[in-house]
């Protein structure tokens, strides 16, 4: 592989208790298999997921919503400020080879829609259920029972296609 591969985690600013442990396990299985962890890089999921990243050794890039890098959460290694609020959720969700969607609300279910239209499959851990019979046939949302099965079906995805997608 000539770039690393990066996995994006989406899912709520306000998580759970359930979901933040969630959010924290898919990081550190992220950090331990030496992908990059993109997220929104604020609260909730997104720092639960930084901060299981980090401590695993891994990369974290957040993409902000606002103009200020220090808005993002203390386990962003690469804040990239945006100025797009809501809209940041598009760069989120195409910059990952693959996304893991935790929980989440109408943001999350945005992003889940965004990368799925660009053919980037979403693994779905304790998320939106969606009327898959509605989605094209080359859209892939793959269900997970918890974090080791959603970072492996997103690492899995990559080896299978055995294509690289770049920025």
């Amino acid at each position: 592989m000539s770039s690393k591969y990066r996995i994006a985690v989406i899912g709520s600013g306000d998580a759970s208790e359930r979901e933040s442990r969630l959010a924290e396990e898919v990081g550190r299985e992220i950090g331990r298999q030496g992908a990059i962890l993109v997220c929104g890089g604020l609260g909730g999921v997104m720092e639960s997921a930084s901060k299981g990243a980090r401590e695993a050794g891994g990369l974290t890039v957040g993409i902000l919503p606002g103009m200020d890098s220090k808005s993002a959460n203390p386990y962003i290694d690469i804040p990239i400020p945006t100025g797009l609020g809501e809209a940041r959720n598009a760069i989120v969700a195409v910059s990952g080879d693959a996304v893991i969607a935790i929980g989440g609300s109408l943001g999350t279910l945005s992003e889940i829609a965004f990368a799925l239209k660009a053919r980037i499959p979403v693994i779905a851990l304790s998320t939106w259920d969606l009327d898959e019979a509605r989605l094209p046939k080359d859209v892939r949302i793959l269900r997970a029972k918890d974090a080791r099965d959603a970072v492996a079906k997103a690492i899995r995805f990559r080896q299978r296609s055995g294509e690289e997608r770049s920025l």
